[in-house]
């Protein structure tokens, strides 16, 4: 199992969530607005907080964890739909999952996806 994590444009979100709405068995995906900075300056971004001198972007993150198989076809299409070409598109993270508990049903594993 894999997690993929996600940063992206905030006005991008409707395009990706609906893309990643189409792919068939894709478990859900978790949506958080987040702040950050990168290593290009957020002085020139039109859309910066500054908050206690420090220039922050705000960006959506999504976080989705998928059976191996699937993880080329998140990733693809959070790629295509997210995409502008500009600094500051955002990064795609995937990392190992080890393990799943359902809290619920106590499943684990692929079971608890």
């Amino acid at each position: 199992m894999k997690e993929i994590k996600a940063i992206i444009r905030p006005f991008k979100l409707l395009e990706v969530t609906e893309a990643l709405q189409k792919i068939e068995g894709l478990p859900g995906v978790t949506i958080s607005e987040i702040k950050g900075f990168g290593k290009g300056s957020a002085k020139n971004s039109i859309d910066k907080i500054v908050y206690e001198m420090v220039e922050l972007i705000p960006r959506i993150k999504l976080e989705v964890v998928v059976a191996d198989e699937m993880v080329d076809e998140v990733v693809n299409v959070i790629q295509k739909y997210s995409h502008t070409g500009n600094t500051g598109d955002g990064k795609i993270f995937v990392s190992t999952v080890d393990d799943i508990i359902k809290i619920r049903t106590n499943e684990r594993g692929k079971d608890a996806i």
